[in-house]
């Protein structure tokens, strides 16, 4: 039987973006964490660490991110680890934000002024300290920016988990659909939903770039 869109399905729909957001929030701490390991090994002077990060990152860049929420998912299974939609988007997407977070951060790494690690090495640093408290306090401000877009890429990017079984946002925006046959109302529902978790996003990283220039300029 065919439901109209009303209040209850709306208050569904919207209920449904907290896994959206959950799901974001642990892509991007798990890509965090990989991506600043990626960004080190790719500025690495040791050459095998370089090479293992630029093959991890080309390969996570060279290929679609549904085709890595299907490997991880029903690749796991056939190995013979049971695995569900939740964990398999999260590990998915975490590996995919690495790769793309690894080589933002990297960009962010070497666009700091050579002299600035000249400057750390005459004044006796090690490879470490110099990075701690010289150049990677830089290229944060620098990375600022480009983080946040991806990190608005990566919030869209979830709807595709819905391939894999996983109850979001859009595999909500779905279901509703298809018990009232109203696609304009309930998709244009979930788009602005969308809307409204990344555009405040894109304002606080214009704020944020816009004070690390005054900063700067001090």
């Amino acid at each position: 039987m065919i439901r109209v869109f009303g209040w209850n399905e709306f208050l569904i729909i919207v209920v449904a973006a907290q896994w959206t957001i959950a799901l974001s929030a642990i892509a991007f701490a798990g890509g965090s964490i990989g991506g600043l390991l990626m960004a080190l090994m790719r500025v690495s002077e040791v050459r095998a660490f370089r090479r293992l990060a630029t093959g991890f990152i080309r390969l996570f860049q060279g290929t679609p991110l549904l085709m890595q929420l299907f490997l991880v998912y029903f690749g796991m299974n056939i190995f013979g680890f049971a695995i569900n939609p939740w964990i398999a988007a999260a590990v998915a997407l975490a590996l995919h934000a690495s790769a793309f977070l690894g080589e933002i951060w990297r960009g962010c790494i070497e666009a700091v002024p050579k002299g600035q690690r000249e400057a750390a090495t005459a004044l006796g640093l090690r490879y470490y300290h110099s990075m701690r408290h010289v150049i990677l306090p830089q290229a944060v401000r620098i990375a600022v920016a480009p983080t946040v877009g991806f990190m608005v890429q990566l919030i869209k990017g979830t709807s595709l988990a819905s391939i894999i079984g996983f109850t979001e946002l859009t595999r909500q925006g779905q279901i509703i659909n298809n018990a009232t046959f109203s696609p304009f109302l309930v998709f244009g529902t979930v788009a602005t939903i969308y809307f409204l978790l990344c555009w405040p996003l894109s304002l606080v990283a214009r704020r944020m770039e816009t004070r690390f220039s005054r900063a700067t300029a001090r």
